[in-house]
């Protein structure tokens, strides 16, 4: 598919891009953004343990929970360095019954798979309270054995176990599952077992009016050199069972992976992806007839991965999204209710502190009144990895 570049812009459009994307002009632009930073804080800190990947749901009683990936400090342990693979990562989640000023203090488990660890546990809450929880995995396979998995994902020594879906009905104590998601027809990649790969990505699935659970999972087009697309996934059973609907974005090129979905006002689905081969800049993709297809996808120009989209109180929407390019840290936008201003709409830096690039993976929710609070994690000087957040106030 055929991208809209930034470089096409008119002028005048491309002039105030470069304006609103630069980094010593952000700051300037914060007060056209609609935004206004509050505090920062910390969500979940050990510096026994990598801590990373977190998203966050506020309950109907107010309590927030905030689901991330915790592994051993490796680098403790007499490790060179940190690695986003470890044989021993869970999934967990602290809570906070106090508009995030202070957090529990020994998370709970969500999940420990038997074969490897876990990634990104990504929550979202539907209408009657459940909360889903999609996650992928990696098995550490002796490096003789890893080497002969021609057909199958592998980071070093670890192989893809594939995707998974947790559903929680107590607010996060016990949880259902894992679920088996379908497989992505072009996807040929096998897991480690030698099945088909379930399904899977980093991003927020999103529930439509409809009711229905729409989800933009990748796909394994090539492995070597390795090239992902994206493709939608529908579920009518609350995220039990699944049914493959359409692409998303492919092209011979570009790689699209890590993908929020977001439904408009109007009932549009936008897609905002995570690209390689491509500057590292956001693109988008948006279906108007509730995910029979989607449009030709759309550079959005600007920098910037990967992304959580939230409806604002007036129906505008808040995109935070992780900053890897000096000075590290986080960002977001504010774009319109239909989401199609993202090439003008101001840019508003939250972090610009961080140490280097291994930080990020934002995750939003509505606080009481007009804040917000974006939950990421963190580093300073490549220090112990960690779970921040920062309040925002909408402006009116």
């Amino acid at each position: 598919m055929k991208s809209k570049l930034a470089s096409s812009l008119a002028p005048g459009a491309a002039l105030l891009l470069a304006l609103t994307t630069h980094p010593l002009l952000c700051g300037a632009a914060s007060n056209a953004a609609g935004l206004r930073k509050i505090t920062d804080l910390v969500v979940y800190r050990d510096d026994a343990f990598y801590s990373a990947f977190p998203s966050v749901v506020r309950r109907p009683d107010g309590e927030l929970l905030v689901a991330f990936r915790r592994a051993p400090e490796r680098r403790r342990l007499g490790e060179p360095r940190v690695s986003h693979t470890d044989p021993n990562s869970q999934l967990v989640l602290v809570r906070s019954r106090d508009e995030g000023r202070t957090w529990t203090r020994e998370p709970e488990l969500i999940y420990a798979h038997p074969f490897g660890g876990l990634q990104d546990p990504c929550m979202v809450q539907l209408r009657d309270g459940m909360i889903l929880c999609t996650t992928y995995g990696w098995a550490l396979l002796p490096p003789d054995f890893a080497a002969t998995l021609t057909n199958t994902l592998r980071h070093g020594a670890f192989g893809f176990l594939g995707g998974a879906v947790l559903r929680s009905r107590d607010g996060g104590h016990s949880w259902e599952g894992p679920f088996r998601p379908t497989h992505v027809p072009a996807d040929t990649t096998v897991d480690v077992f030698g099945q088909p790969v379930a399904a899977y990505n980093r991003g927020a699935m999103c529930e439509g009016r409809d009711g229905r659970l729409y989800w933009v999972v990748a796909a394994n087009a090539s492995l070597n050199p390795r090239r992902t697309e994206t493709h939608l996934l529908v579920s009518a059973d609350q995220g039990r069972t699944w049914r493959y609907a359409c692409p998303v974005a492919t092209d011979p090129n570009v790689t699209f992976n890590e993908t929020s979905l977001y439904e408009t006002p109007r009932g549009d689905l936008v897609a905002f992806m995570r690209t390689a081969n491509f500057g590292d800049h956001t693109v988008m993709a948006r279906s108007t007839n509730r995910g029979a297809s989607f449009e030709p996808w759309q550079d959005t120009g600007f920098l910037g991965h990967p992304h959580h989209a939230l409806r604002l109180p007036d129906r505008r929407v808040l995109l935070v999204y992780g900053y890897r390019h000096k000075p590290f840290g986080i960002r977001a936008r504010v774009l319109d209710p239909e989401c199609t201003n993202a090439t003008s709409a101001p840019e508003f830096v939250l972090r610009d502190d961080g140490g280097n690039v291994d930080l990020g993976y934002p995750w939003a929710t509505r606080l009481s009144g007009n804040r917000v609070l974006v939950v990421y994690y963190f580093n300073q000087a490549d220090g112990p990895r960690y779970i921040a957040g920062t309040i925002l106030e909408i402006e009116r």
